[in-house]
């Protein structure tokens, strides 16, 4: 398992000070928000994205790819009933996809809670049906572009669509396409009646990516959350993929965030 850590946090900092930090805490890679990088990132010409790759790779770090897809936008919306709705968020993550790819990286999370909730003209089944029109017209791209992209369950204070890890892998059983999977985060499953651990093992077959961090919305070691049994159910279902730091509250700082998370995570990895 590698460690990441998500930019959004650094916000303040211009890129290349923010990989000269995340490297100097030790981490391997670097998790991007798309709107940090403008206010059309779909539209980053292709200069900038070969010099963020180059700034990362520079100091060492993998560029994991993207998170918080349809954070602040407009427009955008998976379950919308409104045909046109769908088909421009569509062309907007097939844009996100493609910058993902020119960026080296290999995942994107779909958390964006306000952008997946379905309204009082809907039920669930409806918006399941919205939303695995999306991801349909989606998988083509995804594989052109070797991206996978990683659904976030999240808890039902956040969104009243996808609340549970077994929701979405039953919807991915029905889409059975290897470039949409699951994407586990710590806080979101504390909201679950089972215990973290157990849903990791339960989910084996379909996780791709994981984010660490704790209900009180800090990151990992910096609340209640035991890693020791979450550690352990990941290397239990052989999992190799990014542990990748994502926070809410960052007022405490960007460096004493990133320098407790990395030493925590390390301490339960055992190792240097």
């Amino acid at each position: 398992m590698k460690l990441a850590i998500c930019n959004e946090l650094f916000e303040p900092l211009d890129w290349e000070t923010t990989c000269q930090r995340v490297a100097g805490y030790g981490y391997a890679g670097i998790e991007i928000a798309p709107y940090t990088m403008g206010a059309e990132p779909t539209r980053v010409p292709m200069d900038m994205r070969k010099e963020w790759s180059r700034i990362a790779a520079d100091q060492g770090l993998e560029i994991v790819g993207l998170h918080w897809l349809l954070a602040k936008t407009a427009g955008y919306h998976l379950t919308s009933p409104d045909r046109g709705v769908r088909e421009k968020t569509t062309d907007y993550l097939k844009g996100l996809v493609e910058l993902t790819a020119d960026l080296g990286g290999g995942v994107m999370v779909f958390g964006s809670p306000g952008q997946r909730s379905f309204g009082p003209d809907q039920n669930a089944e409806s918006a399941n049906e919205c939303a695995m029109e999306v991801l349909r017209n989606l998988v083509p791209v995804l594989e052109t572009q070797r991206v996978v992209l990683a659904l976030e369950p999240l808890s039902p204070a956040e969104t009243n669509f996808w609340n549970t890890a077994k929701e979405v892998s039953s919807l991915l059983d029905g889409l059975d396409s290897p470039w949409v999977q699951l994407h586990l985060d710590v806080k979101a499953m504390a909201s679950e009646q089972k215990a973290v651990a157990d849903i990791i093992r339960s989910s084996a077959e379909r996780l791709v990516h994981f984010h660490a961090n704790d209900p009180n919305r800090l990151g990992p070691g910096m609340g209640l959350v035991d890693y020791r049994d979450i550690v352990q159910a990941l290397r239990d279902v052989n999992y190799e993929g990014w542990l990748s730091v994502e926070v809410f509250d960052f007022s405490p700082g960007y460096d004493l965030i990133a320098e407790q998370s990395i030493n925590y995570l390390r301490r339960q990895l055992d190792v240097s």
